[in-house]
């Protein structure tokens, strides 16, 4: 798996007059009454929404595997200061930008928050790395709020706006480049027909990883939180999910009230109910699939999996969700209509040539609008590369102080077993799948009864027992339950 590159910059404390200061402001920008990180998040493509790509315009690109962050640029007065927001609802604060005015570049670009994603891009020839910020909307552009314009407008506010004039002034002065953390291009944007060009080129042109595609509704405002008119496609295979990971293990043999930490864990998969922070809510979901050879090394590695996010896939060899990488650029797993919305994914995934198949329809269907209405049908491709960078400095600005960054999470087991009689007990029977891949059948082809010690126990404070298979999986189980297929 590509690497996740570090954020840069300085972790404005959590907590102090100066990150609530921040959040407030931002909530302020794009009229929201709560302080949550205000990005748009996407959904999960099925085969259902390929009518949408038909009945509206949208556009596509390739969905790079970085870290989603926005860029939050503060003017007050002349005084421009730069920070990057990541999912946790972080602040870091940058030094060397300078962003200026799309009007007169001797006056700072006013309140702005801009969306992209950070990637390291790395040279196949040299192998150099670079870290690059790919800005696709944005959200705010020199004090006014342009959530509910179209796509199409505010990505014409993005580089008209925000990227031509900063590009403008990398080429006047290319010594100021060599001040910036980061280099920052307007991602490649095409229409939703001409997905040939993003397989065929867009995504071979690429210097870092690739995780799928996104579709955009051209029509549709930027809404915070789980957006439906932002759809995540991957080959149905390679669909993923992110659970906090919980190890639950055997009792010794020695002694039967302690836990065996020796020996191979149940490695069971929590899926997030809500909260954040202490108050995160989390329910057993399944578990994944770990060889032996893969425990031993795990233990000899010294490195903590107990309570962090994991993405893992289905892999259908295996039977069972095998682990990608650790995601602690993330603050909590997928909510459980997420994760619910992947397996759908999952059972009722696209494949790429079904998609390549539609573009002809889906091209008939975007002209005819085009063509009642008389309007352009969007944006050209375009290429908006990164300037030049010189090896040269430019004489820097004094640094603020750095901030802690954030301690490792917890190596400790801290988590309490659910009591059964809880109230998400029975949400969480109803959401076995329709009751097709929850349980296990007997002879008489009704589901046992039993749960998996090793992932619930009744009552107590024990979090570990006999390792059973798990009956609550969400994928394996019966082919057939109730009457109906799965």
């Amino acid at each position: 798996m590509p690497r996740i590159p570090d954020l840069p910059g300085y972790l404005v404390p959590s907590g102090s007059d100066h990150a609530k200061w921040l959040k407030k402001a931002v909530s302020e920008l794009c009229n929201l009454n709560t302080n949550r990180f205000p990005g748009a998040q996407p959904v999960s493509f099925t085969t259902a929404d390929l009518e949408k790509l038909v009945d509206e315009d949208y556009w596509v690109c390739e969905k790079s595997d970085g870290i989603r962050v926005l860029l939050f640029i503060s003017t007050l007065k002349d005084a421009q200061n730069v920070f990057l927001l990541d999912r946790h609802n972080n602040y870091y604060q940058l030094d060397g930008f300078y962003f200026p005015h799309y009007e007169d570049p001797r006056v700072p670009l006013k309140n702005s928050l801009i969306d992209g994603e950070l990637v390291l891009d790395v040279d196949p020839q040299t192998r150099q790395e670079t870290l690059r910020y790919l800005c696709f909307d944005c959200l705010v552009i020199d004090d006014q709020n342009v959530m509910t314009r179209p796509l199409d407008k505010r990505y014409g506010r993005l580089k008209d706006w925000f990227y031509k004039p900063y590009q403008r002034m990398l080429i006047q002065f290319p010594l100021v480049a060599a001040q910036h953390p980061f280099q920052i291009v307007v991602k490649e944007t095409n229409l939703s027909y001409h997905l040939e060009q993003v397989f065929d080129v867009d995504i071979p042109a690429l210097h870092h990883g690739n995780d799928g595609l996104i579709y955009t509704c051209v029509s549709t405002p930027y809404t915070p939180g789980t957006d439906q008119n932002i759809l995540k496609w991957k080959p149905p295979s390679e669909n993923s999910i992110d659970f906090k990971l919980v190890l639950r293990f055997p009792p010794s043999v020695t002694n039967p009230s302690q836990p065996d930490l020796c020996a191979k864990p149940v490695f069971a998969l929590h899926a997030w109910l809500g909260g954040e922070g202490p108050r995160a809510n989390y329910e057993p979901f399944d578990v994944m699939h770990v060889t032996d050879d893969e425990w031993e090394r795990m233990k000899v590695s010294g490195e903590q999996f107990e309570d962090r996010i994991v993405e893992v896939h289905w892999d259908p060899a295996a039977e069972g969700w095998r682990m990608m990488r650790f995601r602690d650029d993330k603050p909590m797993g997928n909510h459980i209509n997420t994760v619910e919305s992947v397996i759908e994914s999952i059972r009722d995934g696209v494949e790429k040539e079904t998609l390549l198949e539609r573009c002809g329809a889906i091209r008939t269907a975007w002209r005819t609008r085009h063509n009642q209405l008389n309007q352009p049908t969007g944006p050209p491709h375009h290429s908006m590369g990164p300037p030049n960078i010189p090896s040269a400095l430019a004489q820097q600005r004094p640094l603020p102080p750095p901030y802690p960054r954030p301690s490792h999470p917890n190596p400790h087991f801290h988590l309490q077993a659910r009591d059964p009689q809880s109230q998400h007990q029975h949400q969480h029977q109803q959401r076995s799948f329709s009751h097709a891949q929850a349980g296990v059948q007997g002879d008489s082809g009704q589901a046992q009864s039993h749960v998996d010690t090793g992932l619930q126990l009744p009552g107590g404070e024990i979090r570990y027992g006999p390792i059973q298979p798990s009956i609550w999986s969400r994928v394996t189980g019966p082919a057939m339950w109730g009457g109906m297929y799965r």
